[in-house]
């Protein structure tokens, strides 16, 4: 039952945005010229346009990622390709990481640090293993640049320090009702919610090279690509809220997510948005 409410929630989103955009006089044309720019500006100067044995599929993609979404709404260059690295690190999408994450650098869109930060803050939503097979590809990419390793250390807590720092930045984004939520855990499971805030708090959402609202405009990326996580999805859209990111800016992050995770993710995603904040 719950499945099929989704299913028809998703096709009534679907024939909203269509009825949107005939009142609204939808207009596509000059994608293509929109498209090689974006992709000369944020890829290579040098990119081939729909090239290659798919190159009317290539058509497709090109004029709708680069040529629509990319011009959409007021993102800045950074926050574009810090979604782009989310998702595809989230899906391990390696290959497609590597030229985004290495032509960011080069054109000086992100820093190594940035992007490196970018992958870290994934751990805690996607596991250990995937994370590091993408800082394998990363740490590849950053010895063919020249660029040397280990990056400065971005870490603000200690061994002492790490419970404490990561409660504060629960409490900074559940608006102070984590320790609330907390007394409610059974006691044979309260280690595990003492790792979250620890480890998914404490060591990651406290580094440098990345602001808060950042970080948790990462993680509403992170949990609307995995999809089944409407529970922690509707609670980080709340924590985007009380950090200071809006519907409007959320509601653009989803539209620049949508090439890479495809519409049902994306609408359910909506959906959520809308319900906690209509």
């Amino acid at each position: 039952m719950k499945k099929k409410l989704c299913l028809i929630l998703a096709m009534i989103l679907a024939s909203a945005f269509a009825v949107y955009a005939t009142e609204q006089g939808y207009d596509g044309t000059g994608r293509t010229e929109r498209a090689e720019e974006n992709l000369h500006r944020f890829i290579s100067p040098n990119y081939p346009m729909s090239s290659g044995p798919d190159a009317e599929f290539m058509a497709i993609l090109e004029n709708f990622i680069f040529g629509e979404v990319f011009s959409y709404g007021s993102l800045t260059d950074s926050q574009r390709i810090i979604i782009l690295l989310t998702v595809m690190t989230t899906n391990q999408n390696f290959e497609q990481f590597r030229r985004a994450a290495g032509a960011a650098i080069r054109n000086g869109t992100l820093t190594p640090i940035e992007v490196r930060e970018v992958v870290y803050q994934c751990a805690p939503y996607i596991g250990f293993p995937k994370t590091l097979s993408i800082l394998a590809v990363l740490n590849e990419m950053f010895n063919q640049q020249g660029i040397a390793l280990p990056l400065e250390n971005q870490a603000t807590v200690t061994e002492e320090t790490r419970f404490e720092k990561g409660l504060e930045v629960q409490n900074q984004i559940t608006g102070g009702m984590w320790e609330q939520m907390y007394s409610n855990v059974p006691e044979n499971q309260r280690h595990i919610f003492d790792y979250l805030t620890a480890m998914g708090f404490g060591d990651f959402y406290t580094r440098g090279g990345l602001d808060i609202r950042t970080r948790q405009m990462i993680i509403f990326c992170i949990l609307a690509t995995l999809g089944d996580t409407e529970r922690q999805l509707r609670g980080h859209i709340q924590g985007n809220l009380n950090v200071g990111n809006s519907k409007e800016f959320l509601i653009e992050v989803l539209t620049q997510s949508l090439p890479y995770i495809g519409f049902p993710r994306a609408l359910n995603a909506l959906a959520l948005l809308n319900e906690v904040q209509d």
